[in-house]
C-alpha cells in the first residue's frame, strides 16, 4: 500500500475541493472519473513501467510528483485549452473564461477539434506500437512465427515511418475536404514529436564509452520522462473529450482525470517495485497491442464516432490474455 499512500492523499485532496465546488454529487462525479481514468490506462502504466525501470530512483520519484502537475494541469487541462484557442482563434484567457463559465459552449469547440487530437494522438500511439513491434532485437514473441516475422521487418529502415505515414494517408482521405489538411498536419506532428524524442533517447543511450555511466543514466532518464509524459498526453486526449458526456464542469473533470491520474502513476511504479513485468512476460505485450488497438479506435474514429466503454474493453481484454499467456508460459518453462 506504501506505493499508492501519495495517491490516496490526491485523492482526498481532490474530493474534499470537488465537495466544495459541486456538492457531494460533485465529489461522486469525480470519483468515477477517477475510476474510468483507471480502468482505460492501465495499459498506459504497464507500458510506463517498461520505460520506468530504466530511470534513475531521483526521475522516478519526478515522475510521481512533477509528472503528475504536468499530467493533470498541463495535459488535461490547458492543454485542451490550447487546443480550443489554436482551433478557433479566442485568446487563451478568453477560452479559460468560457471553460469555467461557459462549459457549453467549450465542450463544443474541444469536440470540433476532435479530428486533430485524434490525428495526433493516434499516430503517436501507432509509432509506439510500430516501434514495439517491428523492434528486430526482441527475442520473446508473444504470437509466435507471426510476432517474430513481423520483428524481422525492423531490418528495414523506417518501416515504422512507411506504414504510418501510410495509414494517415488513407485514414485521411475518408474526411471531409475541409477537415483533410488539418487532419494531416496533426498526424505527420504526431509522428515528427515520436521521432525526435526517440532519436534523443537513442542519442543518449549511444554516448560515447569514455564518459560516466552516471551522466548517460541521467541524460537518459531526463528523455524518458519527456517520452512518458508526450505519451500520456496521448492517452489523456480522449479520455478528456469523453469525460464531457459525464460533466461539463471543468474543474470536475480535472478533479476526476487527477485521482485517476495519479493512480496510474502510483501503478507504474508499484509495477516497476514488484518486478510484475518480470514475474508476466508477455503483460508489456499485451499493452502494446492494447496501445496499438487504441492508436486505430483512434484514426477511425475520426470518421465514425466510437464509445469509450469498446475502447476499455478491447485494452482489458489484451491485458487479460496477456496475463493468462504469461502464466501458461511460466507453468510450460517450470515442466
Amino acid at each position: 500500500m506504501q506505493h499508492f499512500r501519495l495517491s490516496f492523499i490526491v485523492t482526498a485532496v481532490c474530493l474534499a475541493i470537488a465537495i466544495y465546488w459541486g456538492g457531494i454529487m460533485g465529489a461522486f462525479i469525480a470519483l468515477i472519473l477517477g475510476v474510468l481514468e483507471v480502468s482505460l490506462s492501465f495499459d498506459n502504466a504497464v507500458v510506463n513501467a517498461s520505460i520506468l525501470k530504466r530511470m534513475d530512483e531521483r526521475w522516478q520519484q519526478y515522475f510521481l510528483t512533477w509528472g503528475i502537475l504536468i499530467a493533470v494541469f498541463g495535459m488535461r487541462l490547458l492543454f485542451p485549452i490550447l487546443i480550443v484557442a489554436v482551433a478557433t482563434g479566442i485568446g487563451f484567457f478568453g477560452v479559460t473564461d468560457m471553460a469555467l463559465h461557459d462549459p457549453t459552449t467549450y465542450a463544443m469547440h474541444l469536440n470540433a477539434s476532435h479530428v486533430q487530437i485524434a490525428a495526433f494522438g493516434g499516430m503517436f500511439l501507432l509509432m509506439v506500437f510500430f516501434s514495439f513491434i517491428f523492434d528486430e532485437g526482441k527475442e520473446l514473441h508473444w504470437l509466435g512465427y507471426i510476432e517474430e516475422k513481423m520483428s524481422n521487418f525492423g531490418k528495414l529502415e523506417s518501416i515504422e515511418i512507411i506504414l504510418a505515414l501510410g495509414l494517415l494517408l488513407i485514414s485521411q482521405s475518408w474526411l471531409p475536404d475541409d477537415i483533410r489538411l488539418k487532419a494531416l498536419v496533426a498526424g505527420i506532428s504526431g509522428v515528427i514529436l515520436f521521432v525526435i524524442v526517440d532519436s534523443l533517447a537513442a542519442l543518449f543511450e549511444d554516448e560515447e564509452e569514455g564518459e560516466e555511466v552516471s551522466n548517460i543514466i541521467k541524460k537518459g532518464s531526463v528523455m524518458s520522462f519527456l517520452y512518458l509524459e508526450v505519451l500520456d498526453a496521448s492517452f489523456s486526449f480522449d479520455g478528456v473529450i469523453g469525460a464531457f458526456a459525464i460533466t461539463q464542469d471543468v474543474v470536475i473533470i480535472m478533479l476526476g482525470l487527477a485521482i485517476g491520474a495519479m493512480f496510474v502513476r502510483s501503478l507504474t511504479v508499484y509495477l516497476v517495485r514488484q518486478g510484475t513485468l518480470d514475474e508476466y512476460v508477455f503483460l508489456e505485450h499485451g499493452a502494446h497491442y492494447a496501445i496499438g488497438s487504441l492508436a486505430a479506435i483512434m484514426l477511425i474514429s475520426m470518421t465514425y464516432h466510437i464509445s469509450e466503454v469498446i475502447t476499455g474493453l478491447v485494452g482489458a481484454v489484451m491485458i487479460g490474455l496477456s496475463v493468462m499467456s504469461s502464466v501458461i508460459y511460466k507453468k510450460r518453462l517450470a515442466q
